[in-house]
């Protein structure tokens, strides 16, 4: 699966929560899902917006538009309404999420280093 693009239900799913959203601006379709795919771009590369792929539109105009819809809440918003349906099939797990030695646990010194027995 191509995770760099949303998928068509993503798309949808997220398309009706913003049609939901008072005040909200959503324009064209297709034009709203390339500056929401731009903005994801952005997030997921960390680069700057001047590095903006020329395909996802022109930097300054995808910019403007992603800091209006901070002023206006929406990313709050649709954070709390994604994490209402997570998906956890992409969580990634790094070396913060380690078991730490039972002595950072407040174990026994004795029983550090001596093989647990069932």
């Amino acid at each position: 699966m191509n995770r760099s693009t949303l998928s068509d239900p993503e798309w949808y799913t997220l398309l009706t929560f913003l049609r939901t959203c008072s005040g909200l601006y959503i324009g064209e379709e297709s034009e709203c899902r390339r500056f929401v795919e731009a903005v994801l771009w952005i997030a997921r590369s960390g680069a700057q917006w001047r590095l903006l792929p020329a395909t996802y539109g022109r930097w300054n105009t995808v910019y403007k538009r992603f800091a209006r819809w901070c002023k206006q809440g929406v990313w709050e918003q649709l954070l709390t309404q994604a994490s209402r349906d997570s998906d956890l099939e992409w969580i990634i797990l790094d070396s913060t999420m380690r078991r730490a030695h039972p002595c950072a646990a407040g174990a026994s010194q004795k029983t550090v280093g001596k093989p647990v027995r069932p």
